[in-house]
């Protein structure tokens, strides 16, 4: 951490102007109450500002407000009290000029996550317009369908989402790639959109938080200092319960189920070809860009092939795929830009340091540490990056109170991963009902695994000796 009086001896020691402007520019990407330590006490710069979190809150009460009064979620589009909440944001902290909060919002959208994300979801546009415009989805439907009971295809749906997610270690991709099949599976069986997209959700955030190369579980390890297959198995003991319940929740849920009368389930295998590729190199573990651009290009070919896609209109599907993915994205940036202010007001410092104060024992450090992850990835909506801002506090509170490494690395990945898995305006939620066509409060009473998950992480935090 950068105090004042170092900041201010930084500053002096530059010798020409461009040197002593290039610090001035990079000065503002430094949390507000670090960046300004000779206006405000030590103490106050470590509390942090619970007034910083004023933007979110503001989305909340406006977000949820009125779909409250209108009975429909969707009366309010996400995007509009987002940028009412960035306006909120931009008018705090006027100590900071209109230029310096623009500095601050470019350093946050410049992080590694916002730009990976924001590709992906274009990625996951492009190729869900090529496959669905070669056959894929519809011929991948209805083969699942020919092989496994219809009351039994949501479950199925859960169980290949936590394979693929565990595989390829991004939740992301694991949703753009099932959500066409999770919406022909609703088509066929009369199912609604809601609970099969829903199943995709829970076992891409099963793997979310399992994988060896996703980044929330790299985070973790790196920020605690365990091993990698040490997290894994303290992690997975903790969610098996929870996997094998969801299955039971969806077979319970969905038992009833039939195919449509009348349906047409032919197929051909060729069309499921780029599904298969995409899943199999998941398996194996190539980069998901590599695996959804190789995707897009197999569906192209396949669907000139058998006749689906005209010639003149193989950039036009993938075009028409990416759109569908704009607003996400915008909505990405848009998040991203306040949760930049809000961190460099203080907001983020506030609740670290207030949950920090509170603890008391093993329990309770396991306790505050698994609240500190979930509070700080609902104030995030990124659950990769709330881990990289909760972890050196996490890693503190483990060394003080004698919490093993690998417990608290597995507590910050799954509760993350809870928040993740939940929030109407996450990534992985906005996104699946985004390339289904639905809101994302549709899908939150379906949303079993990411509740279980929390609940298991409660009951291993209560049950461990103190």
């Amino acid at each position: 951490m950068l105090s004042a009086g170092a900041g201010e001896r930084r500053r002096d020691s530059y010798t020409t102007e461009d040197e002593r402007d290039a610090a001035k520019r990079a000065a503002p990407l430094l949390p507000y109450h670090l960046s300004r330590g000779n206006k405000m006490e030590n103490k106050n710069e470590n509390r942090g500002r619970a007034v910083a979190l004023l933007p979110i809150g503001i989305f909340l009460v406006i977000f949820l407000g009125a779909g409250i009064v209108f009975e429909d979620f969707s009366a309010m589009p996400a995007i509009v009290a987002f940028l009412i909440a960035l306006f909120v944001a931009f008018l705090q902290n006027r100590s900071l000029s209109f230029d310096d909060k623009i500095r601050v919002i470019a350093g946050g959208l410049g992080e590694e996550n916002i730009i990976t994300m924001s590709l992906i979801f274009l990625c996951a546009g492009g190729f869900s317009g090529a496959v669905t415009a070669a056959g894929g989805a519809d011929s991948t439907v209805n083969l699942g369908l020919s092989l496994i009971p219809a009351n039994f295809a949501v479950a199925g749906l859960f169980i290949i989402g936590c394979f693929i997610s565990v595989s390829m270690g991004t939740s992301m991709g694991t949703i753009s790639t099932l959500a066409p099949i999770a919406a022909g599976i609703s088509d066929k069986t009369g199912f609604s959109m809601a609970i099969c997209i829903a199943a995709v959700v829970c076992g891409a955030m099963f793997g979310d938080n399992l994988s060896v190369i996703s980044d929330t579980t790299i985070a973790a390890v790196k920020t605690q200092g365990c091993e990698m297959r040490d997290k894994f198995k303290a992690n997975f003991l903790i969610v098996l319960p929870a996997a094998v319940i969801t299955v039971i929740f969806f077979c319970m849920t969905t038992g009833d189920g039939a195919y449509t009368p009348g349906s047409d389930l032919s197929y051909n295998i060729w069309e499921v070809l780029p599904y298969l590729v995409v899943l199999v190199g998941a398996l194996i573990g190539i980069n998901v860009f590599l695996v959804l651009v190789s995707g897009i290009v197999i569906s192209l070919v396949v669907g000139v092939a058998v006749g689906n896609i005209a010639i003149s209109e193989i950039f036009t599907v993938v075009g028409d795929g990416v759109m569908t993915m704009y607003d996400i994205t915008v909505i990405s940036i848009v998040v991203a830009c306040i949760v930049s202010l809000v961190r460099g007001y203080g907001g983020i410092q506030f609740i670290l340091e207030l949950i920090r104060r509170r603890i008391r024992g093993r329990k309770g450090a396991e306790a505050g540490i698994a609240f500190l992850a979930l509070a700080v990835d609902l104030c995030t909506a990124n659950n990769t990056v709330a881990i990289v801002m909760a972890g050196p506090i996490a890693k503190e509170i483990s060394d003080e109170y004698g919490v093993e490494p690998k417990r608290s690395a597995s507590l910050l990945d799954m509760f993350t991963s809870v928040g993740q898995g939940m929030i109407p305006y996450g990534a992985q939620l906005l996104s699946a009902a985004a390339l289904t066509g639905i809101a994302t409060f549709d899908i939150l009473p379906y949303l079993a695994y990411p509740v279980l998950m929390g609940v298991c992480g409660i009951f291993a935090i209560a049950l461990k000796k103190n």
